[in-house]
């Protein structure tokens, strides 16, 4: 596992220093000031079904909540629906944070809180963890610790993030001890090349969308071998594509739940694609993308 162990994850040291500069120094200063103020929460429009937690037995609350610390001491904030209803089944959307960013910075750089919340998702943005087997791990406990304080349907956990936050998703899909968790991935500019994923077995089918820029100076070309790698372990058709939302390419013939997509984005590194309702889609229908 030289990605996770002789690289520590996103390459070698220099290039990890490297990516938390050019982040902090390239965003814009809105994302890198530490402005804990939250963007507006949306209102989602419940289904009769889908009640499955009894009323009192989740004492989470309602709307913006920031304080939380995990068991192994990572702090994190919790975003709900603003009409929050504690009996139902909410998909979970973890989102990590790119080097060097924190919790706040991380919710303002990828802009999916009020969009998200109106779909029903219950959203956690953990502050960034240098990255490596063991942190990885630690990230992966998150989802189940917020379960027992909100009403989380736990077969419907979705991750993203940027950089190093892409990085964290891709791994907890493959590493032995998380890879159950996610129900979805959508890794943004990860550090991981086709011949690290190529060290790992392939997993069950599980829905994935590559975002990565073809202009990504830090990591380049590296989202370009890590779909087909998906796609095959997936059991689509590497050699068919056609176009869909975004301008991103799903592989064909895929096995059911396995769902492939790669969406190339024309900026640097730095910035995050423009891609979030695509996203959001792609996690509560993926068979559409088929």
């Amino acid at each position: 596992m030289p990605l996770l162990v002789k690289r520590n994850v996103i390459g070698n040291p220099y290039l990890l220093i490297a990516a938390c500069l050019l982040l902090c120094l390239q965003l814009t200063t809105a994302a890198c000031s530490e402005n804990t103020t939250p963007p507006p929460l949306d209102a989602f429009a419940y289904p009769s079904e889908n009640r499955q937690c009894l009323a009192g037995s989740r004492l989470g609350l309602a709307g913006s909540i920031d304080g939380m610390v995990s068991a192994d001491g990572i702090r994190y904030m919790v975003r709900t629906p603003s009409n929050y209803d504690p009996t139902f089944a909410h998909p979970l959307l973890m989102v990590y944070a790119p080097a060097g960013h924190s919790r706040w910075e991380s919710e303002r750089f990828v802009g999916l809180t009020t969009a998200a919340t109106g779909k029903g998702f219950v959203l956690v943005y953990p502050d960034h963890k240098q990255l490596h087997i063991p942190s990885i791990e630690q990230l992966g406990t998150i989802p189940s610790e917020v379960a027992k304080e909100w009403c989380i349907d736990e077969q419907r956990v979705f991750v993203t993030g940027h950089s190093d936050g892409g990085t964290a998703s891709m791994a907890m899909a493959v590493l032995e001890k998380t890879k159950k968790i996610p129900t979805a991935i959508a890794p943004s500019a990860a550090g991981w090349m086709g011949k690290d994923l190529g060290e790992f077995q392939c997993r069950d089918p599980i829905p994935v969308m590559i975002m990565h820029s073809k202009n990504d100076k830090l990591f380049p070309g590296w989202g370009a071998e890590t779909a087909p790698w998906w796609a095959g372990c997936n059991h689509c058709d590497v050699t068919k594509t056609k176009t869909v939302e975004g301008g991103c390419l799903a592989y064909q013939g895929c096995a059911s739940g396995g769902a492939t997509l790669y969406c190339e984005g024309t900026g640097s590194h730095r910035d995050w694609p423009n891609l979030n309702r695509t996203m959001l889609d792609f996690f509560m229908h993926p068979e559409a993308y088929q």
